[in-house]
């Protein structure tokens, strides 16, 4: 099983600092995914991961499976070796794909078949093959295949969706435990709860998922069109289902507050593009808001783009500057705002675990919030 422990729990919140321990090294919660679809984060390489203290990335098995292929990542000797990143990997299942790439699948009881976005071709994916994907990956943690609700979701459906995740996540498991690792370390496997924004159905699928005893547990269906305040109730409420003694990751969110407010309700880890999609559409997260850096009033703005930031981009750049090369149609403008975007992020999951272990951060984050709420109020009226 994966050892994960918690250090510190907040005193007023549900908070908690912990880490947990792959054979690629230890990865300390609360933790930011930066997301590399397809064995890369875009825009930005590996060493520079490594500069920003990403501990750990999120690659896709739909993507990889189409391109490069398993056999490529075999004979690779494994994604890690592939994309030369030596530190931990999660791969989601492709369970997103189900729900994103709508107009390109039929999900039947015993898996889902998928019309490639690449050339057309028709793949079928069951529960027991994704996990087999996963293996020639090498991923230090695989997630079950299920399926992603939209929003909104007649309850029915959600219901139906329940019974489907639930099916395939103890197939996913039995195939687990009569599989090997490829390579020679270890792999683990998370389970994913479901129910759209019903809260029985929430509690069903979390007694199914967890009678598997996964090596942790993942809230999906969420950041989907649902208000963001329908988000943290149900996050709240799940995680009151979710085992203390293992790691909860909130699949596909979002927002810095976003974030810091699952981070409140009890949630270990997180993955989304948004700091890099953003970045490369000129919008940066900084202290004083969101900036957006095509806007001309930075055309001869020479200070520094976040003065609380000492990333690399912020240390040697002004916004005057960026908003030039994007202007310009300039490859290093996607370069930087990634760059920042993305420390912004993992120092933020940084900043958490210290004012958990303080016993600080219900104060500290309702400040943080407050001042993204109002500048960002700000940024729009002007």
């Amino acid at each position: 099983m994966l050892k994960f422990s918690v250090v510190k729990k907040s005193g007023n919140s549900k908070a908690r600092a912990g880490f947990f321990e792959t054979d690629h090294g230890i990865v300390e919660t609360p933790v930011f995914m930066p997301v590399g679809t397809q064995g890369t984060v875009k825009a930005v390489n590996q060493k520079t991961l490594e500069e920003i203290k990403a501990q750990i990335v999120l690659s896709n098995t739909y993507h990889l499976y189409l391109r490069p292929g398993t056999e490529v990542l075999e004979k690779a000797g494994g994604l890690h070796k592939f994309m030369n990143w030596q530190k931990p990997i999660l791969t989601d299942s492709g369970g997103f794909q189900v729900f994103s790439l709508s107009d390109l699948r039929k999900v039947k009881e015993d898996g889902v078949e998928f019309k490639s976005h690449l050339d057309g071709s028709l793949h079928f994916f069951t529960p027991e093959k994704v996990v087999g994907i996963q293996r020639s990956i090498g991923s230090d943690i695989m997630m079950v295949l299920d399926e992603c609700t939209p929003y909104p979701c007649e309850y029915d459906y959600a219901a139906g969706s329940v019974k489907l995740t639930s099916e395939w996540a103890e197939m996913s498991k039995e195939a687990f435990e009569k599989s090997k690792p490829f390579y020679n370390y270890k792999q683990f496997v998370f389970g994913i709860i479901q129910g759209s924004v019903y809260k029985d159905l929430r509690e069903k699928s979390s007694v199914e998922i967890i009678k598997n005893d996964f090596d942790g547990y993942a809230i999906g269906g969420l950041a989907v069109g649902e208000p963001v305040d329908v988000m943290y109730d149900i996050v709240d409420f799940t995680t009151d289902l979710m085992p203390e003694d293992k790691p909860r990751y909130l699949m596909g969110v979002g927002r810095p507050e976003n974030l810091l407010e699952a981070i409140d309700r009890g949630v270990d880890m997180f993955d989304c593009v948004m700091p890099t999609r953003n970045g490369r559409n000129a919008y940066l997260f900084t202290s004083k808001g969101v900036l957006s850096m095509r806007n001309a009033k930075y055309k001869d703005d020479f200070s520094l783009i976040d003065d609380e930031c000492d990333c690399y981009t912020c240390r040697n750049y002004t916004r005057a500057y960026l908003r030039h090369l994007f202007v310009a149609g300039e490859i290093l403008a996607l370069e930087l705002a990634s760059i920042h975007n993305l420390f912004f992020y993992i120092k933020l999951m940084r900043t958490s675990r210290e004012k958990i272990i303080e016993g600080t951060f219900r104060e500290w984050k309702d400040d943080i919030v407050n001042k993204i709420s109002l500048n960002n109020k700000i940024k729009t009226e002007e």
